[in-house]
């Protein structure tokens, strides 16, 4: 107990390294206008209409960096910074958000099988960790069985799978973003780089996510072994 404990101190502090590090370079090239002028908005219709989707909407939603594409209803969702705002912060999110349009316009393989696993990850996410739980105190209370403890790693290793998977979807959308940015003469030059940098810290949040998860799930097998060999 006391490793996983650690683990999940270390990821903590790492993701919160992260998530300041992202902010602050959003806060820092949203200072930086893009030569092109165009607000978010006006970016993501673009890029969409640049790749023939035209049964896609554009819309404004509440928050800070809540951005998302909504594949139910087909909307790219950008928040209020990035909506309106003509900067290289705006750009990037808004192309990126639009990549995965792209990626759902195109069938591209690992989306499609995100979205196949999101079922079973709303189920898996709910049960895991109060079954390992009570697998962990069925150990405790005279070394009963680690049945039940096995359950609850197969259904953690569910929501495992699904950050791993998570990591090309979100790499691949920056790449389709960062390459119409530069195509599409929308951000150049230092923009451009700016850009890339912005994007490439939004993407180590799903890194540390992913590392996370298996390092608990690693820690769950090793625990669960050492249990059945008793």
């Amino acid at each position: 107990m006391t490793g996983i404990i650690m683990i999940s101190v270390l990821f903590m502090i790492i993701g919160m390294l992260v998530q300041y590090r992202l902010k602050s370079k959003f806060a820092e090239y949203s200072k930086v206008p893009t030569s092109s002028g165009m607000s978010g908005k006006e970016i993501a219709e673009k890029m969409l209409r640049d790749n023939g989707i035209y049964n896609v909407k554009v819309t404004s939603v509440d928050g800070f960096l809540s951005d998302h594409y909504n594949p139910l209803n087909k909307t790219v969702n950008l928040s209020p910074d990035v909506y309106a705002g003509s900067n290289v912060s705006a750009a990037a999110v808004a192309a990126h958000e639009c990549g995965h349009a792209v990626q759902h316009a195109t069938a591209y393989s690992m989306l499609t099988l995100r979205s196949k696993m999101v079922p079973a990850v709303k189920i898996s996410s709910t049960l895991s960790q109060w079954i390992i739980i009570i697998g962990f105190g069925m150990l405790g209370f005279g070394g009963g069985n680690p049945t039940v403890l096995l359950i609850g790693i197969g259904l953690f290793a569910v929501t495992t799978l699904f950050t791993v998977i998570t990591l090309p979807v979100e790499f691949d959308a920056s790449a389709r973003a960062l390459q119409w940015l530069d195509t599409a003469r929308i951000t150049t030059g230092s923009e451009h780089t700016q850009a890339k940098d912005a994007l490439k810290w939004a993407a180590m949040t799903y890194v540390v996510a992913a590392l996370a998860s298996i390092a608990m799930l690693v820690q769950y097998i090793l625990i669960y072994q050492g249990r059945s060999r008793d």
